[in-house]
Order: structure tokens, then C-alpha cells, then sequence
């Protein structure tokens, strides 16, 4: 079966927030259904969703942000980084790397993760605090 992804995972790797997600939900960009009362979609919905030009500048500007709010930083109190890995594969391989770096977020709570996808390329940005970008990093490098 392939992997679902829930309005939460969705809105950790775009930014996005749940409610920005569900108003696109309403306005019809983004496509999904209700398994128990919570929202899933589909690798290839979030492939459509992603490949809307209104959706994809705000992508664009998220993931931007990512690394600007890094850079823009100065008075950093403990050890940060930023990293930004590109990924080629099948979109099997995809599904696993955003499902991989999705998981790993409930346990990183000062780090910010975002992914895309294109053609045939993942992009992970990883930002937060140096020691738990390092274990997310170790962790996916040794499985």
C-alpha cells in the first residue's frame, strides 16, 4: 500500500501551516480524504498539489526562507546549522526520504525541515540546533 501522508507531516515539509493547508483543501488546490476524522493524501495528490504555479511560488518562498532566516541570524546563542541535501531517485525513493525526515521531526523540536521534489531530485533543508541536525543526518546516512 502506498504511504499516506496526514495534514500535519504535509504542513512540516511545506511550511505551511494546518490552517493554510485547509483552506487550499476548500478552495480545491489540494485533494484528499478523511480516514478516521483526519486528513491523508496521497503521494501523487501532494505531486499535483506541489506542481500548482500559485503553490509552488509559495513552496519557493518557504524553503527560501528557511535558509535567509538562517543566514540573517547574527547573535546565535548555541551551535545552529543549515543544510541542504539534493537527493536523485525513483518516487519511491521520495515517498521513503519525506516519510524518513518526517518521522524524525517529532523528535526535533528546535529544527526546521521542508522537502520538495523535482524531477527525479529530493531537496531536504534541514535548519536548528547543530547536534540534532547532526543525529537526524547520522541517522538517515546509516540505515
Amino acid at each position: 500500500m502506498d504511504r499516506k501522508y496526514n495534514l500535519n507531516e504535509l504542513a512540516l515539509m511545506t511550511g505551511f501551516t494546518t490552517r493554510t493547508l485547509r483552506n487550499y483543501l476548500t478552495q480545491g488546490l489540494l485533494n484528499g480524504e478523511k480516514e478516521n476524522g483526519a486528513w491523508m493524501f496521497t503521494a501523487k495528490e501532494l505531486d499535483r498539489f506541489f506542481s500548482e504555479p500559485f503553490v509552488k511560488e509559495g513552496l519557493r518562498i518557504k524553503r527560501n526562507s528557511v535558509v535567509f532566516d538562517f543566514l540573517a541570524e547574527r547573535t546565535k546563542t548555541a551551535g545552529r546549522t543549515c543544510v541542504i541535501l539534493d537527493i536523485p531517485g525513483s518516487v519511491e525513493k521520495e515517498n521513503d526520504i519525506s516519510a524518513f525526515f518526517c518521522g524524525q521531526m517529532r523528535n526535533a523540536s528546535d529544527t526546521v525541515f521542508t522537502f520538495e521534489s523535482d524531477k527525479g531530485v529530493s531537496r531536504v533543508i534541514l535548519s536548528g540546533a547543530a547536534d540534532q541536525v547532526e543525529k537526524i543526518l547520522k541517522a538517515y546516512y546509516s540505515r
